[in-house]
């Protein structure tokens, strides 16, 4: 039995992450793999760190829930993606919506970056050009291919190619999220994806 002196105080923007139904073990399985990975996008594309995310959870109140840097690892330890099993633990639905709340908070404040990288993107494609052949896109994929083999078991079975697809994709659902209402467009796009 939980007790209630550690019981989160909803954030108000909780209202906007809507749950019908309790996700299965195996969709919160899901939805703790494609947080992490978002999350991973943003950290490497606007260098951020714990400090910053630690930073967002106190902006929205988020502190008892991610309270300090042992917190927030064992959260993204919590990806069954991860190589790593120690300090893995289960992410409740709580936590899963205080980080959609932190990784809106830290998109829109990085939107301007996240703008220009898609727009970059754009005109690559417009062009017939490869991404990488750009300072900001051929860095932000090098660091994510870098960062996704460091961390995710499995990742010498991902192709060169699909990760940086998989790094593409998520910079512009990035865009999306750092939208003013991203936190509701990333959290349905979560149970939805979980469903798959």
């Amino acid at each position: 039995m939980r007790s209630t002196a550690n019981t989160p105080t909803p954030s108000p923007q909780w209202k906007d992450l809507p749950l019908g139904q309790s996700p299965d073990p195996r969709q919160l399985d899901n939805i703790k793999a494609q947080l992490d990975l978002v999350l991973l996008a943003l950290e490497v594309l606007a260098g951020i760190g714990s400090e910053a995310m630690l930073q967002a959870a106190a902006e929205l109140n988020l502190e008892s829930l991610v309270a300090d840097r042992v917190s927030l690892w064992r959260l993204r330890q919590s990806n069954p993606l991860r190589k790593s099993s120690g300090g893995r633990k289960k992410l409740d639905v709580e936590e899963a919506r205080s980080l959609v709340l932190i990784i809106c908070y830290l998109a829109r404040e990085h939107h301007e970056l996240i703008r220009r990288a898609v727009a970059l993107l754009e005109q690559m494609a417009e062009q017939n050009r490869e991404p990488h052949t750009t300072a900001l896109l051929g860095d932000y994929l090098d660091a994510f291919n870098n960062t996704y083999q460091e961390r995710m078991d499995e990742a010498e079975k991902v192709s060169p190619d699909a990760l940086s697809h998989l790094a593409l994709k998520l910079l512009i659902d990035l865009l999306f999220y750092s939208a003013p209402n991203g936190h509701r467009r990333l959290w349905l796009a979560l149970l939805d994806r979980s469903r798959d």
